[in-house]
């Protein structure tokens, strides 16, 4: 069965006030919900950060280890060498044996620079992860709370937001789909979350700006949606009408 104009505009004037009602219970809970999901956000910063290290960490221990194996290979091949400066024939054999040897206790020198130097980043790694994992406890500690503030707040209020969220899809279910997408999309964009007002003492409810005599008697007349030619709302009443209940956003 088609609705009236006059039925349309009740209809989304009754779900108005049901979306009012609902935005007042958000703004209760202020910017609890959006301090909680920046703690987590930078939360899991820190945690992947600790993990990044971590991964840092060890590959600098595996390369610890290579060069302390790189330094096993060349003391024994020093050993060896010792072992056969002892039974060369001629000093050209001995120098040959000898220079080996020097490039090996090279390797060995080398093989040691590398590892102080592995050891220090690893030192310097770990004092980033104390660090870091000391202000991780913080905002640990700090979402601990706000959570337990947003649970408190949420658990006050959860029984009315649920009856109201009830109370809007069957509301929503009574505005033709093309009207509702207008609807949503003007509230989405309006400031103080009001799609559908009403013109009182000659202004519209949601710009206060003025609306003309003429057009607040089309208004009343409900023959067909008028919007606020300067803010886009749809106009459900010119004087008298009962107002939707307000945020107190603009």
């Amino acid at each position: 069965m088609e609705l009236t104009i006059a039925q349309k505009l009740e209809a989304l004037l009754k779900l108005q006030s049901i979306d009012s009602q609902l935005d007042e219970i958000i703004k209760l809970r202020g910017d609890l919900p959006e301090e909680v999901r920046d703690l987590e956000d930078e939360i899991a910063g820190f945690e992947t950060r600790i993990g990044k290290f971590n991964a840092e960490i060890q590959a600098l221990e595996e390369e610890i280890e290579r060069n302390r194996n790189v330094k096993k290979d060349a003391e024994k091949l020093i050993n060896k060498y010792k072992d056969q400066q002892m039974n060369v024939r001629n000093n050209r054999e001995y120098d040959a044996i000898s220079k080996e040897i020097e490039l090996q206790s090279l390797e060995i020198e080398l093989a040691d620079k590398r590892i102080n130097e592995a050891t220090f980043r690893i030192r310097t790694k770990e004092e980033e992860i104390k660090g870091t994992q000391n202000t991780l406890k913080e905002r640990q500690e700090d979402l601990k709370a706000k959570k337990g503030e947003l649970d408190q707040l949420t658990s006050e209020s959860q029984e009315d937001e649920k009856k109201l969220m009830q109370n809007r899809e069957e509301q929503a279910e009574q505005i033709e789909e093309r009207l509702l997408k207008s609807y949503n999309k003007i509230r989405n964009n309006a400031i103080n979350g009001l799609a559908v007002v009403t013109v009182k003492r000659g202004a519209c409810g949601g710009c206060f700006n003025v609306v003309p005599p003429q057009r607040q008697a089309d208004i009343r007349d409900k023959k067909k949606i008028i919007v606020c030619e300067h803010c886009g709302r749809i106009f459900a009443d010119a004087e008298g009408a009962p107002e939707p209940a307000t945020t107190g956003r603009r």
